[in-house]
């Protein structure tokens, strides 16, 4: 079989970043918005008084350089930033049915949309519709179903604090817990996982402990594509003496060699740094079998060293003190068998036994992981291996050593931290009906797939979409097409075209809103809006462009004008709120306690961190320790 020859795609020597990443910076500030324009805004980015990258959650350094962006951050800013506009006279040129035969890219390539649009059905085109109609009709629709559990409300990952507490508070109000989310399609194993183990669905890690750490293990994540800014970081650890180990079944070049685009010498030489220092190509779905292996070389090592009169190798002061559960895993690693672990992770014994003497004999270490261990069927079992390995050695709770989930979307957690989940615990539902006065709902809601299936089957006839591109993001993409295409209503609020939103339904509405990098007006003067990185830091943002259109509203303002529409709640001052975005920190402080002095603690420039009880070693588990769970 001949090699499938892919246009712009060939070999590559050098190493990730380097000049190859400024020239395809330079071609995406040319191609959207013109480079004098884009220069200023990237000095912007990520800055104290600038705003958050809507590339990734990687968090920001405490001392900022004038250039915190990657080349998916300036691609990012580029793309929400540009010149070009999709207009209410490009829909009146194109037939939504024209529109399903043009590419993704060419989509979004149109441009910032400018007015709110409404789909006739009649012409098959979307025709410019006021807002004031808008939202009378989306409310109408929203009353008109039978039950308030045919409504959906998905949201995407880069919507503020701000923005997700006010939808997850109409939501519930409305009377449903139905939020399809794109955790659901990332880092649910994590969600899931994690709290079951050490009581949070959180990383344990800040960006201070990989100055501290001896050892990193990335496993099944791809820094270079996903979350570049991480390179700087891996390169400095690296260049300390730090030892990388990747566990990925696919070469990454970012992962082998980086050359930092801000060192002036790797810039002028050529040169770039090594970045792992051991790289382990296990097979695909092998995960678990090659953790089981370093743990069965860990648990020899200690056997050993006590055999001799040694201390060991396991960290017993902490397992006795902080954890549950190891004789289990302990029996399981004695019953499986080192032919079964070579099979199944496709690696042989003595480089599994390798990798694992190098994590015994490394004093604290921070495993990494993204959506290569996430996405399988094994999901769940994989982070728990992860935090089976770190609980062995005490890796969890101290300096330089820890679990480090990373996050896509620049705010995927934070909406998460404040209210968007299918399954709330019953302390946040306590907390909002005591500030709100009103009772949420109890009962579990739709997920990502659930959601899908509900639409597809009927029993549910309404999707609000904040943000997103919910059916390309889902991995059958035929099933959510048609399942959209069976609609009632189906409300998208964006900032550029895309392809959910030619999947009309009986009413169909695209809101345009403002983005990260545009100036946001209310009543009150100009507004910030806060969001949570992978480490749970959360800071403001604030942008400083004109909007692209006068027709624009913020993420905010839309939301609470969905909800007057909707609710009969005269007590619900959605006005006033949106008014003066601090009025909302206040309400998300007094349903999340964690939030404690939240409006003042964003004023300091590096924002503040989200107490995270594993990283204090205090574990909101029922049995109140640290649980090894064997798979």
């Amino acid at each position: 079989m001949s090699k499938r020859e892919v246009p712009g795609v060939g070999p590559y020597g050098g190493p990730a970043g380097g000049w190859g990443a400024l020239q395809a910076v330079a071609r995406a500030l040319k191609h959207q918005m013109g480079v004098a324009r884009e220069a200023t805004m990237l000095l912007k980015v990520n800055q104290p008084a600038g705003f958050d990258c809507p590339g990734c959650a990687w968090p920001d350094p405490r001392s900022t350089s004038s250039f915190e962006f990657c080349e998916n951050g300036a691609k990012a800013v580029s793309w929400e930033a540009t010149t070009k506009r999709t207009t209410p006279e490009f829909f009146a040129r194109h037939k939504v049915s024209e529109l399903w035969a043009w590419n993704d890219h060419a989509l979004e390539d149109e441009g910032r949309l400018t007015h709110p649009m409404r789909y006739d059905a009649q012409t098959g085109h979307y025709v410019p519709v006021s807002w004031d109609e808008a939202f009378e009709r989306i409310g109408a629709a929203l009353r008109a179903l039978p039950d308030p559990h045919m409504a959906e409300f998905y949201t995407s990952g880069r919507a503020s604090n701000e923005a997700a507490f006010l939808y997850q508070l109409f939501a519930r109000r409305f009377g449903t817990n139905n939020f399809p989310d794109c955790s659901n399609m990332c880092h649910e194993p994590t969600s899931v996982g994690l709290p079951e183990a050490i009581g949070v669905g959180k990383g344990t890690v800040t960006l201070a402990d990989f100055d501290h750490c001896d050892a990193i293990f990335c496993i099944g994540h791809n820094p270079g594509t996903n979350h570049p800014r991480m390179l700087a970081t891996l390169r400095s650890a690296a260049r300390r003496g730090a030892k990388i180990v990747v566990l990925n079944p696919l070469k990454e070049r970012g992962l082998e060699r980086f050359a930092s685009p801000q060192d002036p010498v790797e810039m002028v030489t050529g040169r770039s740094t090594a970045i792992a220092t051991d790289y382990v190509q296990v097979r695909i779905g092998g995960d678990v079998a090659f953790m089981k292996g370093m743990m069965k070389t860990v648990l020899a090592l200690h056997r050993d060293s006590l055999s001799k009169g040694g201390e060991g190798v396991l960290d017993r002061a902490f397992i006795d003190e902080h954890t549950e559960g190891l004789d289990e895993v302990i029996a399981d690693l004695d019953a499986t068998a080192w032919s079964d672990i070579v099979g199944a992770a496709g690696i042989e014994r003595a480089e599994i036994e390798r990798i694992g003497k190098l994590y015994a004999g490394s004093k604290a270490v921070i495993a990494c992981y993204g959506m290569g261990i996430t996405q399988h069927h094994s999901g769940t079992a994989n982070v728990q291996q992860i935090v089976n390995l770190l609980l062995m050695r005490g890796n969890m709770g101290r300096d330089g050593a820890g679990i480090c989930p990373l996050r896509g979307h620049s705010n995927v957690q934070g909406d998460r931290t404040v209210g968007i989940t299918e399954v709330p615990p019953d302390d946040m539902l306590d907390s909002i009906e005591r500030v709100f006065k009103f009772a949420p709902p109890r009962e579990h809601g739709h997920g990502a797939i659930t959601a899908i299936e509900a639409m597809r089957d009927g029993r549910s006839k309404a999707l609000i979409c904040l943000g997103g591109n919910l059916p390309v993001a889902m991995s059958d993409t035929q099933v959510c097409f048609d399942a959209m295409r069976k609609l009632d209503l189906a409300v998208h609020i964006a900032t550029k075209l895309n392809r959910s939103h030619l999947l009309t339904a009986k009413e169909t509405f695209i809101l345009p809103c403002l983005g990260r990098t545009e100036l946001d007006v209310q009543a009150s003067g100009p507004q910030t809006v806060t969001v949570e990185d992978s480490m749970s830091m959360v800071h403001a943002s604030r942008g400083s462009l004109p909007p692209a259109s006068g027709h624009l509203l913020s993420e905010p303002a839309i939301v609470a004008r969905m909800a007057k529409a909707t609710l009969d709640d005269a007590s619900l001052d959605w006005d006033g709120w949106v008014a003066d975005y601090s009025r909302i920190r206040d309400l998300i402080e007094a349903v999340f306690p964690q939030f404690d002095r939240y409006n003042d603690r964003i004023q300091d420039p590096g924002g503040f961190r989200l107490f995270n009880a594993a990283a204090a070693r205090r574990w909101n588990t029922p049995g109140g320790r640290a649980r090894f769970i064997a798979h």
